[in-house]
């Protein structure tokens, strides 16, 4: 008998990490997924020997068994779900963003504190080794007072191209400069007080595609630290990964830089390819996924076991989103934006 049955609403791409993830865990069982498209969920529920699915939410959370449930939909699309979710009393992991607007947010935090559920938003860049030494590093005092940070993570162009059939309903700043904002504030442990951006709209629409190419963002802090925030969706589809992704940390008495995708630890060369393999997010150790991308949700299902408090909370998601909100407002004013 399973100690926890999952419901997980949104299969598609990042859905499957959630998949390889609670499928593999001990004592979990997912009893039942959901999604729109019908071929996509035959398919998952064939490969994970899952025996229920569905087109419709609401029959899933419906579900008294299901306890806990993962909301893997896009980024516009996860208060309706989150709230309905919370009212079945189903304890909720959410990818990030926690949604595109404040009220957006609000609403779903409102909705989890009044049910009294458990919910995490899956940052999980929170678990990638290079950035758990950083936060380990800045703890310990050994950089000093930091004084300024710069993240670099953007995709190829086949992402809003191929990858996600919903690119144009959701920008870059959403699907990766959130990534970069919940890192700023959980190494830093500092708030945003200003936020300065510039974007472009020329490659994608042109190709009909209305979304930014990419947005360069100043952000200030608390405590005096400035970092810049770099993310595009137009690098070549030559790359040998389908991401990059870099960081440098200063502070007063040491640096640090982090190379998250061309580390070269691994490097694979084929008569017409060149790429370097996953030996971090989830590669696959004797036929189980690892990695940080899982070991993240694993955080999660342990929580819940536990009943403890996961690592990533809704303020967080919260304060992601808000940050990301200016970002969009100053690119598109031109100005600088105030955060309280």
């Amino acid at each position: 008998m399973a100690d926890y049955k999952f419901g997980i609403i949104g299969v598609g791409t990042w859905g499957e990490t959630h998949l390889k993830a609670i499928s593999t865990q001990p004592h979990c069982e997912i009893a039942c997924i959901c999604d729109l498209n019908e071929e996509l969920l035959k398919q998952r529920a064939e490969e994970y020997g899952i025996e229920r699915r569905t087109t419709d939410y609401k029959e899933l959370l419906a579900d008294d068994d299901i306890m806990a449930v993962c909301v893997v939909t896009p980024d516009f699309a996860h208060r309706e779900i989150a709230v309905a979710a919370a009212e079945a009393g189903k304890h909720m992991l959410i990818e990030k963003p926690l949604a595109t607007t404040v009220e957006d947010c609000e609403a779903i935090l409102a909705a989890v504190e009044q049910a009294g559920v458990t919910m995490m938003v899956d940052y999980h860049n929170r678990f990638n080794p290079a950035f758990v030494q950083a936060k380990a590093a800045i703890d310990a005092g050994e950089l000093g007072e930091l004084q300024m940070m710069s993240l670099r993570l953007s995709d190829t162009i086949y992402v809003p191209t191929g990858m996600l059939s919903w690119g144009g309903m959701s920008t870059v700043a959403w699907f990766l400069a959130s990534h970069c904002v919940d890192l700023l504030r959980w190494l830093s442990g500092e708030e945003a007080t200003r936020v300065y951006s510039v974007s472009r709209s020329r490659v994608l629409k042109s190709m009909g595609i209305t979304t930014p190419d990419f947005f360069h963002s100043i952000i200030e802090f608390s405590g005096g630290l400035v970092a810049h925030v770099d993310n595009s969706w137009i690098l070549s589809t030559s790359m040998p990964t389908v991401f990059e992704f870099k960081a440098e940390i200063v502070g007063e008495k040491g640096t640090l830089f982090a190379d998250c995708n061309s580390h070269r630890m691994l490097q694979k060369f084929t008569g017409d390819e060149a790429m370097y393999p996953d030996v971090a997010a989830q590669p696959v150790v004797q036929g189980k996924p690892v990695g940080f991308t899982i070991e993240s949700i694993r955080h999660f299902i342990g929580c819940l076991i536990a009943g403890e408090q996961p690592a990533v909370t809704g303020h967080d998601g919260l304060m992601a989103t808000k940050i990301v909100c200016a970002i969009h407002d100053s690119a598109e004013s031109g100005e600088p934006v105030q955060l309280a």
